[in-house]
């Protein structure tokens, strides 16, 4: 089997109304996404989605031709590009779509088929005002899920743990609540300083007075010794990695013991195989490996065969944010949305490889010309 095309299909979905995320300096007023297609002499074609894909026309040619299969070397030439050009992750993930097509099973089952289905939690991400969000984490638990994540923005910290505080108390404590502090990373332009260790220790203890399962991403990925140090006296797990650029910058992290819960996000840090490999060492750490999935349908999807496959936990994200940011925005591009079952679990598809299916007609309404 060999390449014969790499298409890209760049899509811009138009929001209406508008909605601001917490890491977002302006409101969002449509969101935009790269569809990858793999296709191959044998008629099969492998789909992917996830980081932008920018600048991979001036790598097309490392890919044509060559075997699909051929995951070992793929990812090499990838990881060869990162250091030249963006992240080609979600055509990785399109490639491990082939080969699970090829061979006639769901993703998870090559990766190890640990699980099936996988507890979901609500991933939040709209700046909002603390009723505002008791409210849509009521209705999300009417959808079925038993676990929530909040967002705190940087300039509001008073504010989010008042949420957390909230959603608590009009829960209960048998609902699990997690905390994204969002520090660890910065969105194009934003040059604000992060919150400083002392601000982050003290938040950290608050939120652990109200039973918060994790604190993810509190500080930035380059202060490892702080983060070790504030895992070491934090009262709650903390959680990091989802925009990881390298697997050095991941393995820092796990040797110096700086995170209970790693968060590489497939198709945008490490691709698939980087992060089965990294999963495996967690297990060896006793520390957990739960993916972050904030893209869209088909980053789940990948995301969630990685998760089911390398055994990860103990929850898995599914954005989900009745503020603004709903099944229908996330997964536009699939023929149905993904969304939890009424016990709040996932599951992965039966179908070979990832098995998605595509809506060709949204494709084709929001595909920039």
């Amino acid at each position: 089997m060999r390449i014969t095309d790499v298409r890209l299909d760049r899509l811009r979905l138009d929001l209406d109304p508008p909605f601001r995320a917490a890491w977002d300096p302006e409101p969002r007023r449509h969101f935009d996404a790269t569809l990858v297609r793999v296709e191959t002499d044998a008629g099969l074609t492998g789909v992917g989605s996830g980081d932008t894909m920018a600048g991979f026309e001036a790598f097309r040619h490392l890919f044509v031709g060559t075997d699909p299969l051929a995951i070992g070397r793929q990812v090499r030439v990838i990881e060869s590009i990162n250091f030249h050009a963006g992240r080609f992750w979600p055509l990785e993930a399109a490639l491990w779509d082939l080969l699970g097509q090829a061979a006639g099973l769901p993703v998870a089952a090559l990766l190890g088929g640990h699980a099936r289905r996988l507890p979901a939690y609500m991933s939040t991400g709209v700046l909002t005002v603390p009723q505002r969000r008791v409210e849509a984490v009521l209705a999300g638990r009417e959808q079925g899920f038993r676990a929530a994540k909040i967002r705190i923005a940087g300039d509001s910290v008073d504010e989010g743990v008042a949420a957390v505080r909230g959603v608590r108390e009009a829960l209960g404590d048998d609902f699990t609540v997690l905390v994204d502090l969002n520090q660890s990373w910065r969105m194009a332009g934003d040059v604000d300083p992060a919150l400083d260790i002392k601000t982050v220790t003290r938040t950290v203890d608050q939120l652990a007075d109200l039973g918060v399962g994790w604190v993810e991403e509190p500080l930035p990925y380059a202060d490892v010794a702080g983060l070790a140090q504030l895992r070491r006296a934090a009262r709650t797990a903390i959680a990091g990695g989802e925009m990881l650029a390298t697997f050095d910058d991941a393995w820092r992290l796990l040797e110096a013991d700086a995170l209970d819960v790693f968060q590489m996000d497939c198709v945008l840090s490490l691709g698939i195989s980087g992060c089965r490999t990294f999963a495996e060492l967690t297990h060896h750490r006793h520390r957990q490996f739960t993916p972050h999935t904030w893209t869209n349908g088909l980053g789940v999807l990948a995301n969630l065969h990685l998760s089911a496959g390398v055994g990860g936990g103990p929850w898995f994200e599914l954005p989900y944010d009745p503020d603004g940011w709903t099944p229908e925005r996330r997964d536009f591009m699939l023929a149905e949305p993904i969304r939890p079952d009424p016990d709040g679990y996932v599951t992965v598809p039966d179908a070979a490889g990832l098995g998605a299916v595509l809506d060709e007609d949204a494709i084709a309404r929001w595909r920039v010309t």
